[in-house]
């Protein structure tokens, strides 16, 4: 990764529908080396795909929690199979398997505090969940724009 390669990362995080002649320009670049840094971006896993963002309000799913789980029994095939369980329910966004008290972390969005009330009752019924907490989200704020750390 080198500056230019940073700077595409930067400039299709703020906005990727950006045309290539768009950002050569900016950068002053050829379009055909901008074209060429980006499919290597691409190419290498730098760039994993392009996604649009929704506002979660405008969709009707404005209340959020983050839901912590701890499975038993502590088996890595029950894990992941409660894993693809969470990942494939509508209502949530993000998964994360953790340590420390909790097996994992869910990033829920449902369209308010009864349907939330639902999902974790739902959750809870399952065999494999010894505790399950909720925590409300009252703001989420998130990076939209990751880069390298500089060199130490």
């Amino acid at each position: 990764m080198d500056e230019l390669d940073t700077a595409l990362l930067r400039m299709l995080q703020n906005d990727a529908r950006r045309t290539n002649r768009e950002m050569a320009a900016e950068l002053g670049i050829a379009p055909s080396t901008c074209l060429e840094r980006v499919r290597g971006l691409r190419e290498r896993g730098v760039i994993s795909g392009f996604h649009a963002e929704v506002d979660l309000a405008a969709i009707d799913r404005s209340t959020q929690a983050i839901i912590s789980i701890k499975l038993r029994p502590q088996a890595m095939a029950v894990a992941t199979t409660f894993q693809s369980y969470v990942q494939g329910l509508p209502e949530t966004l993000a998964m994360f398997m953790v340590s420390g008290g909790s097996d994992f972390l869910a990033h829920v969005a449902v369209r308010d505090t009864q349907a939330l009330r639902d999902f974790v009752l739902g959750l809870a019924k399952r065999q494999e969940i010894a505790d399950i907490r909720s925590s409300v989200v009252f703001e989420h704020h998130r990076r939209t724009t990751v880069l390298p750390l500089p060199s130490r």
